[in-house]
């Protein structure tokens, strides 16, 4: 018996990579597919019906149920097709994995407003167009999967990638609203932040030793080792897990902070801008953030 037994799954972006490795083991849990993918580049340029379709073909190779779509979730229509084609072929949809992403890196002050949209269209819209597609059929179904990728570029901060960032960040605020509004239904929602290396990552610099090295260790972290936690936050056995943040990098499963208050200062009379100056902020300066990066925080080598 696999986990996902008699569920279908759909599984945007799973044409290559992370996507690919979550379509895989989701058929091999039981569960039947819609392999979801543009078949764009890494910009999100171009279309190719063939990686998904190759994806669908491993699937039903090895005994399972799938079939190919190659809409964009980047269109509300596009969205409610993407459903659509889950409802025709499998009869319901039970788990939505918001995976399809692309990237446009640039200095902040060198992006264009073009490289801010279509990465926000794809990764930020692309889940709520896909979430709010499927949102009609769990709420009457009583049950339902939600699982996001997020990013530790909008979690923690990255060079070059405001645009990203930005998006990702938004999916956790977009994952917790969800978790919150159909709790009610019986409906899940949470976010994965995936440390591995595919072809979205593929352009970290390395023009420094250190960051060579970097690169290195990021080779050693593959994709598939993903895929597990997609699978349980997909199945029944995550029903009492709403409204988190998990990141997950080899070997390893951390669950992500949220947002709350760490150190505050009063004043009884009320504040000025001249006594926020002389105390409130040398009060609170030693619990300031760092403009830190991902590689700042996980110092230490992939387990």
């Amino acid at each position: 018996m696999g986990m996902l037994d008699g569920k279908s799954v759909i599984v945007t972006g799973a044409g290559r990579g992370i996507g690919r490795d979550f379509a895989l083991m989701m058929a091999a849990q039981g569960a039947s597919v819609v392999v979801n993918d543009v078949g764009g580049s890494a910009a999100g340029e171009g279309e190719d019906a063939t990686p998904a379709q190759q994806v669908v073909n491993e699937i039903r190779a090895a005994g399972g149920k799938a079939v190919a779509n190659s809409d964009s979730v980047a269109s509300w229509e596009g969205a409610n097709r993407i459903i659509q084609c889950a409802v025709d072929t499998f009869g319901t949809v039970h788990s939505v994995v918001n995976n399809a992403g692309i990237l446009r890196d640039r200095i902040f002050h060198q992006m264009s407003v073009d490289e801010w949209r279509a990465v926000i269209d794809v990764h930020l819209n692309g889940s709520f167009y896909m979430a709010r597609a499927a949102a009609p059929i769990f709420r009457s179904e009583g049950r339902g999967r939600y699982v996001h990728m997020t990013s530790t570029s909008g979690l923690v901060g990255n060079f070059g990638q405001a645009n990203y960032a930005a998006a990702k960040l938004g999916i956790v605020g977009l994952s917790k609203s969800i978790a919150l509004d159909m709790q009610r239904y019986g409906v899940t929602s949470n976010c994965i932040s995936p440390f591995a290396w595919s072809r979205l990552i593929g352009t970290i610099p390395t023009a420094t030793p250190e960051e060579a090295a970097r690169v290195a260790k990021i080779k050693t972290m593959e994709t598939r080792m993903i895929a597990p936690m997609a699978v349980y936050l997909s199945s029944d056995a995550s029903a009492e897990v709403t409204g988190q943040i998990f990141g997950v990098r080899a070997n390893e499963i951390f669950l992500m902070g949220q947002s709350r208050p760490i150190r505050s200062v009063h004043r009884g009379d009320g504040w000025t801008p001249q006594t926020v100056a002389e105390h409130a902020i040398p009060a609170l300066r030693a619990s300031f953030y760092k403009l830190d990066r991902s590689g700042d925080i996980f110092t230490w080598d992939p387990i």
